[in-house]
């Protein structure tokens, strides 16, 4: 004859930690978004400043570089589905031959960031740098090709 428990004599505490359980879960899921999210803007960061650099020293000519280097770090930031006037982009450094050329990108990500809601909390600052030095052997530019 197989016995069945009836009643609560069965029963043994620990029902109150199932929400607790849960909360946990969702607050340890809500800690790695938010880790992933510092992590993509990283990532973005990183090909804004690379892209601004390359199009810095590529540029026809020193009228120019600066707006197209700025054109396109906010280009590769928005291909990563970031907002480009958060962008901040500094430029350092001449053009021509062998002048090594900074660029400097930095993206504020919020604390908190929840799915359809938004962020919201203190910032952290992402920030990437690229260098580059203008081609030696490029054309049109005056002075002597000495990389040293």
């Amino acid at each position: 004859m197989t016995r069945r428990c009836r009643g609560d004599r069965g029963v043994v505490g620990g029902v109150e930690v199932l929400p607790f359980g849960v909360l946990v879960f969702v607050a340890g899921s809500l800690l790695v978004a938010n880790a992933w999210a510092v992590v993509d803007a990283k990532l973005a960061v990183t090909s804004a400043a690379r892209e601004a650099v390359r199009a810095y020293v590529e540029a026809p000519d020193a009228g120019t570089a600066a707006a197209t280097a700025d054109d396109a770090a906010r280009s590769a930031l928005a291909g990563h589905g970031r907002d480009p006037a958060r962008l901040g982009l500094t430029l350092d450094g001449g053009f021509g031959r062998c002048v090594p050329v900074v660029a400097v990108a930095t993206y504020d990500v919020p604390a908190v960031s929840l799915p359809f809601v938004g962020g919201f909390g203190p910032a952290l600052t992402v920030r990437a740098e690229h260098r580059e030095l203008v081609d030696p052997f490029r054309a049109g530019l005056g002075g002597e090709a000495d990389c040293g």
